[in-house]
């Protein structure tokens, strides 16, 4: 407001109190000059549930020249100010005059003429990690005792790498791929991706002599695998052993792409539920709905309002996915471990998943699970894996060592990659930093695209 106008609101308060008389309150002189006669200026006794948000952080700031704070951090346009003006007039905030009778009267500064804009959608920063393509990295961490596994149960240091190709040398897709015991037991399922690979796992001190892989043409063939080579000298070190299994067959790629969202929507996640309620939008936009559809599944712990609820099953009609997320606040939790076994084994053993698509979830999380869940956790695992499903953890603020090793240890186990927030975008809490190589700070929102568009096979 130019101060000249803001002369004309306090004059006409100022009248105003001489006709009421002394006794006249602050309540009264403002709900005065906030209605009509003076639209923009907020009543100190403002309703503030029912006020915008914008609206009630300008009403809370200083009316000093300063800007002013949206309703998601990012700094207003500077308030008007007339270097002419008495600074009585502005400086200091709010200001009290001297009423007839002696009294002090506060007066609300005026809210700014321009609205307020919210933050740009997508502000969340983050980065990605794949362990699968930094191997010798992760194996580095694990035999000098940085990091150590299983954790939670889920133990990803003896990798199978499988390569499935057709007899002219071409890649294989969605071939399903089986890690047997010598008495052809199987140990551990997955399903090759749009580039033929596969991984696969020796648990629980089972060692692998067989891989198998069938094609979804009906082709099949078993190759032997060669013994196991640690990385470094010693026992319980990470293994890599890679293996090519050839088909008489040829590639079935998926045109349809399942993107499920499972959501951590405790207490803690209030950045990140906010994040999602203002840019799923944006991404399935930006992805497309043409054969893409989306599903949302949310969780808390026992004792809140749920321990885990379906938002929506998979649908291309994203007004569906946007009103369950809108539906949604942050509440509960309390204490840092969550209901994250429940959730991801309710998600991943649903009959929601169509065997003919490509599949990946993203659980958005910044807690780890709780301890003597560890396998209902490696049943899940090995569920997603076997199904095809690329699990992607997404931590969030505040998340502990242990909330990274279990996104770590899943994400390799799953085929997925790690994304965890950064302290870059400057919202919400602190970022544990994690034990990786090199890496780029993106928009999560890129970041999110990008794995969708990655996993697309059309």
């Amino acid at each position: 407001m130019k101060t000249r106008k803001m002369y004309a609101v306090i004059t006409a308060m100022l009248m105003l109190l001489a006709c009421n008389g002394c006794g006249s309150n602050t309540e009264n002189a403002t709900d005065y000059i906030a209605g009509d006669s003076a639209p923009g200026i907020v009543p100190e006794n403002a309703d503030e549930e029912a006020m915008p948000d914008a609206k009630l952080s300008a009403h809370k700031s200083k009316f000093a020249g300063e800007a002013v704070e949206g309703e998601a951090g990012e700094a207003a346009p500077e308030l008007y100010r007339d270097e002419a003006a008495p600074a009585a007039a502005i400086d200091g905030g709010m200001k009290e005059f001297t009423m007839a009778d002696g009294g002090d009267i506060a007066i609300d500064p005026p809210v700014i003429d321009e609205p307020v804009e919210p933050a740009e959608i997508g502000q969340l920063t983050a980065g990605e990690w794949k362990d699968h393509e930094n191997w010798g990295f992760f194996a580095n961490l694990v035999n000098n005792g940085t990091i150590s596994f299983p954790s939670f149960g889920i133990d990803p240091t003896q990798r199978i790498t499988v390569n499935v190709t057709a007899a002219d040398g071409s890649v294989l897709p969605n071939a399903a791929v089986t890690l047997l015991d010598g008495d052809h037991n199987a140990i551990w399922k997955a399903v090759t991706n749009k580039d033929g690979i596969a991984y696969l796992f020796e648990t629980n001190g089972r060692k692998g002599a067989f891989v198998s892989a069938s094609n979804p043409d009906g082709a099949d063939a078993e190759t032997e695998l060669e013994t196991a080579r640690s990385d470094s000298q010693g026992a319980n070190l990470v293994t890599d052993r890679q293996v090519s299994v050839t088909i008489e067959g040829s590639a079935v790629y998926y045109p349809e792409t399942q993107v499920m969202f499972i959501v951590d929507t405790t207490g803690s996640m209030g950045d990140e539920m906010f994040y999602l309620q203002s840019d799923f939008s944006a991404i399935a936009e930006e992805v497309g709905t043409d054969q893409t559809s989306y599903g949302v599944r949310f969780y808390r712990d026992e004792g809140d309002a749920y321990v885990t609820k379906t938002g929506s099953g998979f649908t291309t009609d994203t007004s569906q996915i946007r009103s369950a997320l809108n539906a949604e606040n942050a509440d509960g939790g309390g204490d840092e471990p969550e209901a994250v076994a429940e959730a991801l084994s309710e998600a991943f053993s649903s009959d929601d998943w169509n065997t003919e698509a490509a599949k990946i979830a993203f659980l958005i999380y910044d807690a780890p699970p709780h301890t003597g869940k560890e396998n209902m956790l490696q049943e899940a695992i090995e569920t997603a894996a076997a199904k095809g499903i690329r699990l992607v953890p997404v931590v969030s603020s505040n998340g502990s060592r242990e909330t990274e090793l279990f996104g770590r240890a899943a994400a390799i186990c799953t085929g997925g990659s790690y994304v965890f927030l950064t302290d870059d975008s400057g919202i919400g809490g602190s970022h544990l930093e994690p034990i990786i190589g090199d890496y780029e700070v993106e928009k999560l929102h890129d970041i999110i695209v990008r794995i969708i568009r990655d996993t697309q096979q059309k």
